[in-house]
């Protein structure tokens, strides 16, 4: 290694050096063979519409379907075995390289560097904040769409050549073949569809693009898929309406061939789902969105009815990876997780502290899916870890701002605890009140890079200040105990409406998470108070107006640890079972069934092909589900229960070290938080300042907050001023922000 490079985090050390070698050797083979199958299978599908592509399929098709499983078996060889060989592949490496990465503070270049996945090109519009690697993909999505409608046009036009029909015919015989192909390319964005969904995923794990960010993808994916399909439908409905034929075929069911009706009723979930989900309708109703969009159930099963098991296969990899992810989150959220300790602060926001078994792993800038039966058994709420990993091993923490209804009757949940404390003696066991959550997760980035940097810019809006609580915890703790850390100058921006927002900052105690920290580390807090001219006289004493902690009576356990995110060994071997589960299970239905009695029903075995997806990850996912969760009872009780290591006072939750308490930091806070009334952050400023203040050095930049301010944010970092010089940091943009 260089000299001017030096770890930051690292496994524990090797026992040899050539294992460390074979190891690396392993995984860079491991990356290129990945590359080299991606690749392979991106470009197929790209030239798929054009001649090149039919005649690469025809051959293929020729060579592989005498097997077993006949033209079904190689068309998902070649459009969805791709995406699970690389799924398996990753899982391998993900093996190898462990639980941490290894950053290293590189030598800083006179000029600046561009990152494709983190510089924004573009900040306002239909798209949002979008970075130069996702503008790169869109451009190749677009001239994909361009080029396949292109090429299928062109194939129409020689294809009807070949069919003797009236002239007065010919136009609807082309405009019901080009429903046709619109109905192809909207099966190859489906190909993708699923991917950004399933939140435990090996994929993005690999790519480290965690699911909040990935969802914006599915939501891109959705648009275009349901567009396509709709023109695909309307181009039908058109040419059967002018032959007056309608009705007669919407409601054909064909054995052989393609079933009409099964599409009618998929189109229509999809529809359903298309229109609850726009940003309109998934803001001001999002039961309705949510509700609806469990339409995707129908949406799958009748494509399946619709096109035959041969044209679903194209589609079947995705479908199947989102399956594996949905009945992990569906074993984990069963269970009932105990809340340690729950507090109220006087903006309203309420703190749940929530049981975690010691051999689950997570980063900061994590987060969280809650369920609260007391409220809903159907409605699940994500929420960003407040927590550090170094708090504690036996406990996450979550902040939650009353917004909504659900967080409403959250908080009158919790006043009925406060209320019931005070008169422990007079009510009944059946008649106290109860908070009973499951949760799902937690999800995020895969390494933590915010230990990436020297510099840190960390920019929240309101409640979107919980995980960089997670942040400056990891850091200072890591700060304290000597640990290898690289952030050494960190600037927090926190705007927020009102000043009792400014009670949040007692959920974390910096000077006792890390003495001397500023001996340590340069930490500066901004706070921004835009709705206040002045500080209020209780301004000075609002970090403790806190509520108590209470105890909620539950005879919950720790969270579970069957997360896809969690340990890499059992995800993998759930991932790899299940696949050979899914093809053995299509081998002996073929043998024993579909060929032993000639099935030929188009409909059917799509419906047959859509059960062995299912059934595979039921039966022999599950049973490594089972394993997986004994397994991760046992190594949860090796280390005894940690509960009584967390007090119900929520500031104890972050001061493990017990000689600092009853310190008076009251000064050493003041001298590291400014407070600004009646203004909002000038970034354009703050910005320039630091570009003097701190030189050319890397700065990670991460917004957490609404879409307008992470507008504003990339707007500036992308702005002229900002780069006219080669002496500049280089921001790392990223967001992480729950619409609650």
């Amino acid at each position: 290694m260089d000299d001017h490079e030096s770890p930051l985090l690292s496994k524990e050390p090797s026992s040899s050096s050539s294992s460390s070698v074979v190891a690396s050797s392993f995984k860079w083979i491991l990356k290129v063979l990945m590359s080299v199958i991606f690749v392979a299978w991106i470009v197929f599908l790209f030239v798929y519409p054009g001649k090149l592509g039919d005649g690469i399929l025809t051959n293929w098709r020729a060579v592989s379907s005498n097997t077993l499983f006949g033209t079904t078996g190689s068309m998902f060889l070649i459009f969805s075995g791709p995406i699970l060989v690389i799924s398996v592949l990753a899982s391998l490496y993900l093996i190898i390289s462990g639980e941490e990465k290894v950053f290293t503070k590189k030598k800083i270049s006179k000029f600046p560097r561009f990152r494709l996945w983190t510089f924004p090109v573009l900040v306002d519009g239909p798209f949002g904040v979008v970075s130069a690697a996702e503008f790169l993909v869109i451009m190749i999505f677009s001239v994909f769409f361009l080029w396949a409608i292109y090429a299928y046009t062109m194939r129409d036009l020689d294809l009807l050549d070949l069919f003797h029909v009236l002239p007065e015919d010919r136009s609807m015989l082309l405009l019901e073949i080009t429903g046709l192909r619109f109905g192809m390319i909207g099966l190859l964005c489906m190909v993708f569809l699923f991917l950004p969904i399933s939140r435990g995923s090996i994929l993005l794990r690999l790519v480290d693009i965690p699911f909040e960010h990935a969802t914006k993808y599915h939501v891109w994916l959705g648009h275009i898929t349901m567009a396509f399909f709709s023109f695909h439908g309307l181009c039908y409905v058109v040419a059967w309406t002018v032959q007056g034929r309608l009705l007669e075929l919407l409601f054909e069911w064909k054995a052989i061939g393609i079933a009409v009706l099964p599409g009618v009723i998929s189109l229509v979930a999809g529809l359903l789902m298309w229109v609850t989900s726009l940003q309109y309708v998934r803001k001001h109703y999002f039961e309705l969105f949510f509700y609806t969009h469990q339409l995707y159930i129908v949406f799958v099963v009748f494509l399946a009815l619709h096109v035959g098991d041969y044209l679903f296969s194209i589609v079947a990899g995705g479908i199947f990876l989102f399956i594996l992810d949905r009945f992990l989150r569906f074993c984990q959220s069963r269970r009932t997780v105990d809340v340690i300790s729950a507090k109220s602060f006087p903006c309203g926001t309420l703190e749940l502290v929530l049981s975690k078994p010691p051999n689950m792993r997570y980063n900061a800038l994590s987060f969280v899916f809650l369920q609260v039966r007391e409220l809903s058994w159907l409605q699940w709420h994500p929420f960003s870890v407040s927590s550090s990993p170094l708090d504690g091993k036996h406990h996450v923490a979550v902040l939650i701002k009353v917004l909504g209804g659900w967080t409403a009757k959250l908080r009158d949940q919790l006043s009925k605890l406060y209320e019931a404390e005070n008169q422990d003696q007079l009510l009944s066991p059946l008649s106290y009140p109860k908070i009973t959550t499951c949760v799902e997760g937690p999800y995020g980035h895969e390494s933590p890079y915010h230990l990436a940097y020297e510099n840190l810019v960390l920019v929240a809006g309101g409640i979107g200040i919980s995980p960089f609580f997670a942040i400056l915890s990891d850091i200072l703790q890591r700060k304290r105990d000597g640990k290898a850390c690289l952030p050494k100058k960190v600037l927090v921006i926190w705007a927020i409406k009102n000043s009792d927002e400014l009670s949040l900052l007692s959920s974390m105690d910096i000077p006792s998470l890390c003495p001397s920290f500023s001996q340590k580390i340069n930490l500066e807090i901004n706070i921004y108070v835009t709705r206040q001219s002045e500080p209020l006289l209780e301004d000075g004493m609002v970090h403790k107006m806190v509520n108590p902690s209470v105890k909620p009576r539950s005879n919950g356990c720790p969270m579970s640890v069957l997360v896809g995110t969690g340990d890499n060994i059992w995800a993998g071997l759930y991932l790899v079972s299940s696949t050979i589960g899914f093809v053995l299970m299509i081998t002996l239905l073929d043998i024993f069934y579909i060929n032993k009695f000639n099935i030929t029903a188009w409909w059917y075995k799509g419906l047959l092909f859509v059960v062995c997806m299912v059934a595979s990850v039921l039966i022999f996912g599950g049973l490594v589900v089972v394993f997986w969760n004994l397994w991760g009872e046992k190594a949860g009780d090796v280390e005894p229960n940690g509960h009584d290591k967390v007090t119900t006072n929520g500031g104890e939750l972050h001061n493990p070290s017990a000689e600092l308490k009853g310190l008076n930091t009251e000064d050493d806070i003041q001298s590291f938080i400014t407070t600004r009334y009646g203004t909002r952050p000038d970034f354009k400023e703050i910005f320039e300042s630091l570009n003097e203040k701190w030189g050319s050095v890397d700065v990670g930049v991460i917004v957490c907050g609404p879409a307008s301010l992470q507008s504003t944010v990339a707007k500036e970092i992308r702005s002229h001023s900002i780069w006219r010089s080669t002496n500049h940091p280089l921001f790392h943009f990223n967001s992480h922000s729950f619409d609650l």
